[in-house]
């Protein structure tokens, strides 16, 4: 009995807000591995075109993602170091504007496909219901679950310059999921940020909706067009890939990501 209860104190302690950061702040601290480095500066360019305190700070986030994110394969595919360290690098910028005791909210677990994976679906309306199937790249759980196709996942570190990365674009949802069902709003720190960061990303959207009812080419993804969860989601690939082109070419949505995410992407040239 005496056993049992200490370990319900432990467990307590551990999931105290103050033991988490003190955790998270030691294994930030820790010495990155030489090796994972190698992988950021091979496969990851737009680690490269990061000033050399954010690449510090990238590691730090990635050594205390790691440390509380399983990442398992699916199908039968093997998850390596590499891979993992692929996948938490390019998830963690999302946080680099955060300090890296604040962990990444509500990531559970990032399940890992070799390929696009097949999802059933089904649609209401009224009493019609339809049955689909859809082949994916990615996707994001309310629960805390993110699922990824590898070969996408290596494109998205290769390719950093396209507006295309699904780690960032389920990562995004994750953010935006994080305080109930996504709707392209994640929580703000002001009320304040929360008007202005409504009426930026409305008008953004709208615009890209018109452009694409129009056949015009755009910077954004025309995909951002499907509504505003996926919007958000689409805007923040383009911020962190893309960031002198969509501070051109949408200076107020640019900046409300800007204050959001506390990176300023358009000076990773």
């Amino acid at each position: 009995m005496v056993a049992g209860a200490g370990a319900l104190i432990v467990g307590a302690l551990m999931g105290a807000p103050w033991w988490r950061r003190h955790r998270r702040l030691r294994l930030a601290s820790g010495a990155f591995p030489s090796a994972w480095r190698k992988v950021l500066r091979r496969r990851m360019p737009l680690y490269r075109r990061l000033p050399a305190d954010q690449q510090q700070n990238l590691c730090r986030h990635i050594q205390v993602f790691l440390a509380e994110t399983p990442i398992m394969g699916c199908q039968g595919l093997k998850v390596t170091d590499d891979m993992r360290v692929l996948i938490a690098a390019q998830a963690c910028l999302l946080r680099l504007g955060r300090a890296p005791s604040s962990g990444f909210p509500g990531v559970t677990q990032i399940q890992v496909y070799p390929s696009h994976f097949k999802v059933h679906r089904s649609h209401h309306d009224g009493s019609l219901v339809t049955e689909t199937e859809d082949w994916l790249a990615g996707e994001s759980w309310q629960e805390g679950r993110v699922i990824l196709s590898w070969p996408d996942t290596v494109q998205g570190a290769r390719e950093d310059r396209d507006g295309y990365n699904v780690v960032i674009h389920e990562m995004a949802h994750q953010l935006d999921q994080s305080k109930g069902r996504g709707n392209g709003m994640p929580q703000q720190r002001r009320k304040q940020d929360q008007r202005e960061w409504t009426a930026a990303m409305a008008d953004a959207y709208q615009r890209l909706c018109r452009a694409v009812r129009r056949g015009e080419e755009t910077l954004i993804d025309p995909y951002g067009a499907t509504n505003p969860e996926e919007f958000f989601a689409v805007a923040c690939e383009t911020f962190f890939e893309c960031g002198p082109e969509l501070q051109a070419w949408e200076p107020r949505l640019y900046a409300v990501l800007h204050r959001y995410f506390g990176v300023d992407t358009a000076q990773w040239t």
